[in-house]
């Protein structure tokens, strides 16, 4: 016992310096692209977040972790626009058709994405693609279309901030608003009746890692710039966060990694503490069911057989063989002739009245000669041998 607490007690030393370790040692930069308004790290939304009133000084942000058809379907949004950034936007038929509805009553849509789902990209006639730029040199400028919004010498942005473009584009319906050096687009509207949907391909430029920029503020700022003033400003958070009805009990504790070190060291502690303690209990003894004496079941299909087969003449000479073994062992008498001479010794010896001991000499005469012995003859074979064991000395 006193082994088992100097381990616990070790235990939680060592867990409460690595955590203290963890907790006061530099940390590095998270590269995380998650897209979340509360993330302060490069590839997070909280800068742009934070900026939306300004950008929209008379509307009012609402969040929403629900799929766009739960958001939209039976509500009526009047002069606001819906945003959608995350590396990858998952839209379905029916989500679309909401948008649809959405936007042809006069609100705006901007999705700012890596990948678009298979149906957004069927639906609208679009493929994107990525220009290689080497790891070492700066991406390939972009600028806008507006001469407004134009500058002189483009956005250049590091680590592949601007890379992603249109490969492929329905010139029939949409609008180029932005394109990088080498003429591919890389800022497009779909108008849908009174509204409008706007897609850009690098949604890492509307992050903190850009924002902190000048040039990436620049863009951001005229980019948002294509949406009109609105009243209410929708930010999904579904594509980042998932369903609202889907966080799991461990997400915090999952997602730092102080805390997710600190639950695995946990678990890890509980199972060697398990481990330990079933090698020192003892283990229990099985419990060793007795020999059963089959000596009665012996004796009782024995008796079957016989009674099955009726056969009253052999039983009756083995009982009179067994008993006949009895008197030599017991008395040691001859028994090759049942006489008189035999019947005054075994009286003399057993001590059984003389009556007794005549009845049984006659019967066990009588039937050995017989050719047929009835049931009776048998039955009063048995009772008298019983009569002689039960007075015997």
């Amino acid at each position: 016992m006193k082994g088992l607490r100097l381990y616990l007690i070790g235990t939680a030393l060592v867990t409460l310096v690595y955590l203290i370790a963890q907790y006061y040692k530099p940390k590095p930069t998270d590269w995380t692209p998650t897209y979340l308004k509360e993330d302060k790290i490069p590839f997070g939304l909280f800068i742009l977040y934070q900026e939306l009133t300004a950008i929209f000084p008379e509307a009012t942000v609402k969040t929403t972790r629900l799929p766009v058809y739960n958001t939209l379907k039976d509500k009526s949004f009047e002069n606001s626009n819906y945003l959608l950034i995350n590396g990858d936007v998952k839209m379905d038929e029916y989500d679309f058709k909401e948008l649809i509805k959405y936007m042809n009553n006069g609100n705006h849509v901007l999705i700012a994405a890596f990948q678009l789902s298979d149906f957004l990209q069927d639906t609208l006639n679009i493929q994107l693609n990525s220009v290689f730029n080497p790891p070492n040199k700066k991406g390939t400028p972009i600028n806008f279309v507006n001469p407004e919004a134009r500058t002189a010498r483009g956005y250049v942005f590091e680590r592949g901030l601007s890379d992603q473009y249109f490969s492929k584009l329905d010139t029939g319906r949409a609008l180029a608003l932005g394109r990088n050096s080498k003429g591919d687009v890389t800022f497009v509207k779909y108008p849908f009746g009174k509204g409008a949907l706007y897609i850009l391909p690098n949604p890492q430029l509307l992050c903190n890692y850009s924002l902190l920029n000048k040039d990436g503020l620049d863009y951001a700022s005229k980019l948002l710039s294509h949406l009109p003033p609105a009243k209410t400003i929708i930010f999904d958070e579904n594509n980042a966060k998932g369903n609202a009805e889907e966080a799991s009990v461990l997400r915090v504790f999952l997602k730092h990694a102080p805390l997710r070190w600190a639950y695995y060291l946990a678990l890890a502690g509980l199972l060697v503490f398990v481990l330990f303690e079933m090698k020192r209990r003892q283990r229990i003894i099985p419990v060793i069911e007795p020999l059963k004496n089959t000596s009665v079941d012996f004796v009782k299909v024995v008796g079957k057989v016989y009674y099955q087969q009726r056969d009253n003449g052999d039983i009756a000479r083995k009982k009179i063989s067994y008993f006949l073994e009895h008197l030599r062992s017991a008395y040691h008498v001859k028994t090759t002739q049942l006489d008189d001479e035999l019947l005054a010794v075994v009286v003399l010896k057993s001590g059984v009245e003389q009556e007794l001991v005549q009845q049984l000499f006659k019967l066990m005469n009588g039937l050995d000669k017989a050719a047929f012995i009835s049931d009776e003859q048998l039955i009063a074979l048995n009772k008298t041998i019983e009569k002689f064991y039960k007075q015997a000395q």
